[in-house]
């Protein structure tokens, strides 16, 4: 328990500060000596605490941080200010008596950990990061209530109290990831910044932002302005998915430009998320090639693809193309200051390579013996041109065939196949299987559900999920960062749809990616999970009730195409094969 006559946390002269010794381990609800206090915190932190009494929040709080962790003391008084109505100072030089929030340096604490202790005199956590003081920050805000979560105050008081809990949290994996597509379907500016907040709410760290496809080019480049000009745009969107499906007729476009891009990148960064841009090559590129021919294998002129699927046009293997396309990369380097540059590598079909008579004889001089080889070789080419420029390359585990390009990650999407071999042949590797974190997909087998699309995949599915493969020996699972859930967005062409897919299921990803499969977390999940519906609904979230989609979630008459479990896992082990 935490003492009652504790000193209110204070910030040293060297950032630290002293913490309670805590050998409680985590759980669901703490008990302390004015009974049993609910936390229902999500993710489910590693160890929490309960103390004695509570900490009352006014407007007679001050919030003291030091310098490295000012971004999050700000995010922490900004939604103050906003749903509560509660105006805190800041001001690392407040009067060292007055009630505080301290937000202080602990070096010895890992990257991204963070500790947290209320108790009756303050608020103190401590982060040797910022990211780790965003993660504190979200708990706090999680110990107060949902109201918090709105954009405006809704009550005449807005002083609260927070009860007395001591939390000492670190992510189990470092990538922690939700992969957005905005190239099937454009999403605006503010709506990336509001999935952005969804993410930093959940103790999510990467947004993988999919910028380009066959449907369209979605971010400026200066040197090449017919990507988006040609490129942006579609003069009608495939409606629903296999034989049944027809075209909407509708104009649909958008792109970034290069500052909207920054502002994502810089928003992202306020709140702890790194931002990994992706443009897909050498596959899925017919909206390039609609834009610039001279990229592609076709006679006859294309404009951006207005179906779903996977495309039969790739880019050429000239060098020409190759340098057009390190060219777009050198401009999406200076926005994006990530580590790793997405190039896509996926889903790539061969067949105009095949014959092209050009190709084959280029094939020929290189020395490669397959189209997988030549795939190889392109990946290549681009991998020396991104490092060169001190970033990594990351891919789909498609850039496995006809060999591994060296120091990239492994995006492994189809099963487990992929990530074993890319982790045995020393790459780093994100997992994201299909079968479990496809966020698109269906949640249940109800003809209600919207455009049914894949397999059924539940909350309870996502929160299953371990990055870790059965089959990948211990000396190499160091080499999985971890996890991101995947939205395509054939059919997600609204904010509100959005939330439906990605509602409540990224909870449960955000809990396995964070917490693991802790087994009082896993079986407090479903309670905590009820209770955290209402900071969903105040924070404007639109998810998918457990009983099914509301009247107006459903596409009534609009078909998709679903798969059985068993027959889909047929099909990913024989694309796969050739990764042996």
């Amino acid at each position: 328990m935490l003492s009652s006559r504790a000193r209110r946390p204070r910030a040293g002269a060297d950032g630290g500060i002293g913490w309670f010794h805590v050998t409680q381990t985590s759980l669901r609800t703490a008990q302390s000596n004015r009974g049993v206090v609910v936390l229902n915190l999500l993710p489910q932190p590693s160890r929490v605490e309960a103390g004695s009494g509570e900490f009352p929040l006014s407007a007679a709080v001050w919030i003291r941080t030091a310098e490295p962790l000012r971004a999050a003391a700000e995010r922490l008084q900004e939604t103050l200010r906003a749903g509560l109505g509660l105006s805190l100072g800041l001001d690392a030089a407040a009067d060292d008596d007055a009630p505080a929030i301290v937000f202080a340096v602990d070096p010895l604490l890992a990257e991204e950990a963070y500790a947290l202790t209320v108790d009756e005199n303050g608020i103190a956590i401590a982060a040797a990061d910022v990211r780790g003081a965003h993660h504190a920050v979200q708990t706090l805000l999680q110990l107060l209530p949902s109201r918090t979560y709105r954009r405006a105050p809704i009550a005449a008081e807005s002083a609260v109290s927070v009860p007395a809990v001591h939390v000492e949290d670190a992510p189990r994996y470092r990538w922690r990831g939700l992969m957005l597509d905005v190239a099937r379907h454009f999403a605006p500016t503010a709506e990336v910044l509001r999935v952005i907040d969804q993410l930093a709410m959940h103790r999510l760290n990467v947004l993988h932002l999919h910028l380009t496809d066959d449907q369209g080019w979605r971010a400026e480049i200066r040197k090449y302005p017919l990507l988006t000009e040609v490129g942006g745009w579609r003069p009608s969107s495939q409606r629903g998915s296999g034989p049944g499906s027809t075209q909407d007729g509708m104009p649909h476009g958008g792109f970034y430009t290069q500052d909207d891009l920054r502002e994502i990148v810089a928003y992202a960064a306020a709140r702890g998320v790194t931002v990994v841009p992706e443009i897909e090559l050498p596959g899925h590129v017919q909206a390039a090639i609609a834009a610039y021919p001279q990229l592609g294998l076709v006679a006859e002129p294309l404009a951006p693809w207005n179906g779903w699927g996977i495309n039969p046009h790739a880019l050429n293997v000239e060098e020409s193309t190759v340098a057009f396309f390190c060219d777009v990369l050198d401009e999406i380097i200076e926005i994006f200051p990530s580590e790793v540059i997405g190039i896509g590598g996926d889903e790539c079909r061969k067949d105009e390579w095949r014959a092209d008579a050009r190709t084959q004889e280029l094939m020929r001089e290189r020395g490669l013996a397959t189209e997988d080889e030549l795939q190889s070789w392109f990946i290549a080419r681009i991998d020396e041109h991104v490092r060169a420029r001190g970033r990594r390359l990351y891919g789909w585990d498609e850039i496995l065939e006809g060999g591994t390009v060296t120091g990239a990650t492994v995006a492994s999407w189809r099963g487990t196949a992929g990530a074993v071999i890319a982790a045995r042949r020393g790459s780093d590797v994100v997992m994201c299987p299909e079968d479990t974190v496809y966020l698109d997909y269906r949640q249940s087998d109800s003809p209600d559900e919207p455009i049914p699309t894949g397999l059924v995949t539940t909350v309870a599915h996502v929160r299953a999920f371990d990055p870790i493969p059965e089959a990948l020996e211990n000396e190499h699972r160091g080499r999985i960062l971890g996890g991101q859930g995947n939205l395509w967005a054939e059919h997600v062409d609204s904010a509100r749809r959005r939330d439906y897919q990605l509602f409540p299921r990224l909870c449960g990803l955000a809990e396995a990616l964070w917490s693991g499969q802790d087994p009082d977390a896993v079986g407090s999940f479903p309670e905590r999970l009820e209770a955290h519906l209402a900071r969903l609904e105040a924070a404007g979230i639109e998810y998918r009730p457990a009983a099914g989609p509301r009247p107006w979630q459903q596409v009534p008459g609009v078909p998709g195409k679903t798969f059985d479990r068993a027959e889909r896992a047929a099909e990913i082990a024989r694309l796969t094969a050739n990764l042996s």
